[in-house]
């Protein structure tokens, strides 16, 4: 019976570890801050748990909660590397050392 109340509290666990990775939407338009590898500005969209990203390079990639921290880390497939993200969502930093800051200014009209 011990086994069995583990298995469902480790159950459990794992399930509001999940809710919370849901919790912060970091949809939105980023400009890169250090170690750029281009200069257009950087786009989030969120579904949910998955992300799509288009990078300042133009590189576009999904991620998803990162397997180990799902709360506050996020797994970048194509650049086979995770990069943590601000409690606010105002700043994503990546293992390779590059930095997103939100951008909350309205886009720049055309003359």
């Amino acid at each position: 019976m011990g086994r069995l109340s583990l298995a469902i509290g480790m159950l459990a666990a794992l399930a509001a570890t999940g809710a919370s990775a849901q919790s912060m939407n970091l949809t939105g338009m980023y400009k890169c801050t250090q170690m750029c590898r281009g200069s257009l500005p950087a786009h989030v969209t969120q579904n949910g748990p998955e992300l799509n990203l288009l990078t300042e390079a133009g590189v576009p990639s999904r991620a998803w909660p990162d397997w180990f921290s799902p709360a506050n880390r996020i797994w970048i497939d194509a650049f086979n590397e995770s990069a943590v993200y601000s409690p606010d969502g105002m700043l994503i930093q990546f293992d390779n050392g590059t930095i997103w800051q939100r951008d909350l200014l309205p886009p720049r009209r055309r003359r």
